[in-house]
C-alpha cells in the first residue's frame, strides 16, 4: 500500500476512533479528557497502536487505558463497519504521556512567571 493512501487511512481510522471512544457508555471510559494524540498502524493494517492522553481523572490513565483494551474488539468491529473495510486492525491503546508533561511544564513556567510591574532588583549596579 502506498504511504500517502496508508497515511489516510490511519488519519480516517483516528477520526472514527475519536468518534466511537467518544459514543462509549462505560464509566471507566467516561469523565475527564481523553484524547486519541497519535496512531501507528503497521502497513499490512494487522496491528494499530493508539496513544491516548488523559487529563481530569482521579485514577490517571491505567484504568481507561485497561477498559479500552478490554473493549477493543468491539473498537475493531464499529471501525470495520464504518470504514467498509473487510479487515481492521487489532487495536493495542497505550498511555501517552505528553499532554500532561506539557501541563505541567507550563505550570512551572507560569509559577517562574515575573509580572510585568514588579521592580526589578538592581543588583550589581554601584549607587
Amino acid at each position: 500500500m502506498p504511504s500517502k493512501n496508508h497515511g489516510r487511512m490511519a488519519q480516517d481510522m483516528k477520526r472514527e476512533l475519536i468518534a466511537i471512544i467518544g459514543e462509549m457508555k462505560d464509566p471507566r471510559v467516561t469523565g475527564g479528557l481523553l484524547t486519541v494524540t497519535r496512531l501507528d498502524v503497521t502497513p499490512d493494517l494487522d496491528q494499530a497502536k493508539v496513544y491516548i492522553s488523559v487529563m481530569g481523572r482521579e485514577g490517571g490513565p491505567e484504568p481507561v487505558v485497561k477498559a479500552l483494551n478490554k473493549a477493543s474488539g468491539h473498537v475493531r468491529t464499529e471501525v470495520s463497519r464504518r470504514m467498509h473495510i473487510r479487515k481492521a486492525p487489532r487495536f493495542v491503546f497505550v498511555s501517552d504521556e505528553g499532554a500532561a508533561y506539557a501541563a505541567h511544564i507550563n505550570k512551572l513556567l507560569d509559577e517562574l512567571a515575573i509580572e510585568p510591574d514588579a521592580p526589578q532588583d538592581d543588583e550589581g549596579k554601584g549607587e
